[in-house]
């Protein structure tokens, strides 16, 4: 192969090079042990500025072209406060924090890497979180009135700050998790996914969009990024829909509500589930443990609005002829799903995710070597670029986790996180709804410009406390803050997954965002659920685990049944009304409620299953 020598050519060699290092190294430090904490850390940042400053240009509009010599310039620099803390690491680690003044050059190359960092963040994620952390900052050093020195001290000198625990779970799993995902889409995997959902499901009603809920949730677990996702699954699942009758806003809110969920589906989920458990000092298999009976909920209100929608317009699935079968599926591509599985036995024979990740991950290549209709897949190049593909996805990550440590460090120092719960537990007045709906209002506005992954740490310094002060559990309260991170992004005006979804399904922006809302209408009111009755989060004894699980299942899907208008039947208003309170009523925690709730039910599919025998002898009486 001739080799390209221009400018061009020569940064993608430089730029693959350093991505495969990257994925390299930081296989290498699960496998043989973490250096210590500044000088992992420090080095996945490094590599994420490096490459963030050869992969985006100044401006959005500039993307493709080779760096500039500003870029350039802009690299050397970002290296250099990094480099500094490797050089001077004695110094560093040996001197008292906040006691030891910092010397010029300290305080220099400090300021010198929150700049970076900002201007970094911006290139990859835009606006909204740079902005965030340079509130942050004002507020910290002209309304606190920290001292500078104090405030740079804990940014750059401590892992209470840029250093901290967001940026050490974007190296130690985030990076892993992805790099696996990439390995799984470079075996086929994606394709296995959808093949399966479609012989799972394709020949039901509304089929297709059935398909894109299991293909995305399948799929969406092992990326962990709703947007991702969508772009992934979405181009064959959206004009699937299309073709057997959804219109076009629709089939795009089942694609984005589907792929957002995603994050909430065990076993892997997205990055902010590997911070909770880094917050909670629990272990990784405790979170999938509490995320695993919300996550059915979530799925089962998708599946059965898009049946309910289906049923509701007369939509038939997608002839059976023309869907792949579920046998010759499994036989020739089932073995696909092994490293999913490898990372299950590992992580519960008791070793760490990241661990358990490494083994999946590596186990990607041989097992699809195993048969003739995957072993196309195993070569060197794949390879290469599986590593490089992982290291660069990661970017976006680990930049929001660095200046996500900036918030993190003011609101630490200043003791803000105190003073906001303190606002909201007065505001809220001894309430906990309303701190619920407080709470629920600041995920969703930090969630429209800000990842899942920083949305959920600052809500985690400023709101997670409150309600906790207000008698949450603590599980519940992160588990809220984590739900509302994610579901920013379906949710109107700036909702990523939607803009994704409706630019594939060619549907107005704003159509498409009311659907996904309406759609993933039971994902909103799941939260409130564990809250009340920690029980749906396996928090309890197994008699009142299993019966709210019913409850609520109960509950979502008579709660979909009354958004969509169909049950049984088509549903009268005042059936809709009924089971949407039902819906409600059940998905309560309580015996009176779900007594209630049940006697609304029974009253709804009374009267429908009169009506539809009625229909159906009509002609015969004729």
């Amino acid at each position: 192969m001739k080799l390209d020598l221009t400018h061009r050519g020569v940064v993608h060699a430089a730029i693959t090079v350093i991505a495969v290092v990257m994925a390299l190294y930081h296989m290498w430090a699960i496998a043989f042990g973490t250096p210590e904490a500044i000088i992992f850390r420090g080095t996945h940042l490094l590599f994420a500025l490096v490459l963030t400053f050869l992969l985006y240009r100044r401006l959005s509009s500039q993307e493709g072209l080779p760096p500039s010599y500003l870029d350039y310039l802009l690299l050397a620099v970002s290296a250099t406060p990094i480099l500094y803390l490797f050089v001077n690491y004695n110094y560093v680690v040996n001197r008292i924090y906040y006691i030891d003044d910092l010397s010029i050059a300290d305080m220099v190359l400090a300021v010198v890497l929150v700049a970076i960092i900002v201007e970094a963040t911006r290139r990859v994620i835009g606006w909204a979180l740079p902005i965030t952390a340079l509130v942050f900052l004002v507020y910290g050093l002209f309304i606190a009135q920290l001292e500078p020195m104090r405030l740079l001290d804990q940014l750059y000198m401590t892992t209470e700050g840029i250093f901290g625990i967001p940026l050490s779970v974007s190296a130690t799993y985030v990076l892993i998790f992805v790099v696996f995902g990439a390995f799984m889409e470079r075996t086929g995997t994606g394709q296995l996914f959808m093949n399966f959902a479609m012989a799972l499901t394709g020949h039901t009603a509304g089929g297709p969009g059935k398909v894109a809920i299991v293909s995305s949730s399948l799929f969406g677990t092992i990326s962990g990024s709703a947007v991702a996702n969508v772009m992934v699954t979405g181009p064959i699942s959206i004009p699937l829909m299309k073709r057997t009758g959804f219109k076009p806003a629709f089939a795009a809110g089942v694609e984005a509500v589907a792929s957002t969920g995603g994050q909430l589906m065990p076993p892997i989920m997205g990055a902010a589930a590997f911070v909770m458990a880094e917050f909670l000092a629990v272990s990784y298999g405790q979170i999938i443990l509490w995320a695993l009976i919300p996550s059915f909920l979530f799925y089962i209100s998708c599946f059965a609005t898009v049946h309910f929608e289906a049923k509701r317009r007369g939509l038939v699935g997608i002839p059976r002829d023309e869907l792949p079968k579920l046998g010759v599926v499994m036989r020739e591509h089932g073995h696909l799903f092994l490293p999913a599985l490898v990372i299950l036995v590992v992580m519960y024979a008791g070793y760490s995710a990241p661990m358990a990740a490494l083994a999946g991950t590596l186990s990607c290549f041989p097992v699809a070597y195993l048969r003739k209709t995957t072993r196309g897949f195993v070569t060197v190049r794949n390879v290469i670029e599986a590593l490089a593909d992982g290291a660069k996805s990661t970017l976006a990550v680990a930049l929001a986790c660095a200046c996500a440590g900036i918030v993190i460090g003011v609101v630490t120092l200043s003791g803000l996180g105190i003073v906001f719960s303190q606002f909201v537990v007065g505001l809220a007045q001894e309430t906990l709804l309303l701190a619920l709906i407080l709470t629920m209002a600041a995920g969703i506005i930090l969630g429209m410009g800000i990842p899942t992954t920083p949305a959920y740490i600052i809500m985690t310094a400023l709101l997670v406390p409150a309600l906790i002060k207000l008698g949450v559990v603590t599980p519940a309260a992160h588990m809220f803050a984590f739900y509302f991170a994610i579901l920013s992004a379906i949710t109107p005006p700036v909702a990523l997954a939607v803009y994704a979804a409706s630019g594939l399904a060619k549907s107005d922006i704003w159509s498409s965002g009311w659907a996904a809302v309406k759609i993933g209408a039971a994902g909103f009111i799941i939260p409130f659920m564990f809250v009340y009755e920690p029980a749906l989060l396996m928090i309890g004894d197994w008699p009142t685990i299993l019966s709210s699980c019913v409850t609520a299942s109960a509950g979502v899907l008579f709660f979909s049944a009354g958004l969509q208008g169909y049950f049984l039947t088509h549903a009268a208003m005042w059936q809709r009304i009924a089971l949407v309170t039902a819906g409600l009523l059940l998905i309560k925690p309580g015996i009176v409620t779900d007594i209630a709730g049940a006697v609304l039910f029974v009253a709804v599919f009374g009267t429908q299953w009169l009506s539809r025998s009625n229909a159906a002898a009509q002609p015969a009486a004729e």
